[in-house]
């Protein structure tokens, strides 16, 4: 089963995300006080903790919230997931709109770490019903695109 491991914050884009206890979703906002907050369609970032795994070979101690992600997921590979795709987190509901990014080269995350790997793996996604989110959530596919949309790398 498909769950949220944590969720994470904040204020200043490019910078380490720190893990709290919830977060609000709101509609063509995102997470209210969150650096990526805003009406446009990178609202909110999730990455699978499987990713991070794969860097923690390399770098032990990556603290949650290090690249960058909103919510820390688990059991569910959100980069084959298409464009479009629908996800049911906690009460809310969210739709997939882009799958990568271009990395930002002196962003704190790659300085620190050397290397990010939320421009490979990570995807964006936009809040289609408001809830609240926290760790320990069933993240539940509510709907698939037919598999025509393209990764996304802007």
């Amino acid at each position: 089963m498909a769950s949220v491991v944590a969720v994470c914050i904040s204020e200043k884009k490019g910078t380490v995300k720190h893990p709290v206890e919830s977060i609000e979703v709101k509609c063509n906002l995102g997470i209210p006080g969150d650096a990526h907050a805003g009406n446009w369609h990178r609202q909110i970032s999730l990455l699978a903790s499987e990713s991070v795994d794969k860097m923690k070979e390399r770098f032990p101690d990556i603290p949650i919230g290090a690249f960058a992600e909103n919510i820390l997921t688990e059991g569910i590979e959100l980069s084959t997931l298409p464009i479009g795709t629908k996800l049911s987190v906690g009460n809310s509901l969210l739709e997939i709109t882009q799958i990568g990014k271009e990395c930002h080269q002196d962003c704190a995350i790659r300085q620190q770490v050397g290397d990010c790997v939320m421009p490979r793996e990570g995807v964006f996604a936009i809040v289609l019903r408001e809830g609240t989110i926290k760790s320990g959530d069933r993240i539940r596919i509510d709907e698939q695109t037919d598999g025509r949309a393209s990764r996304n790398k802007l």
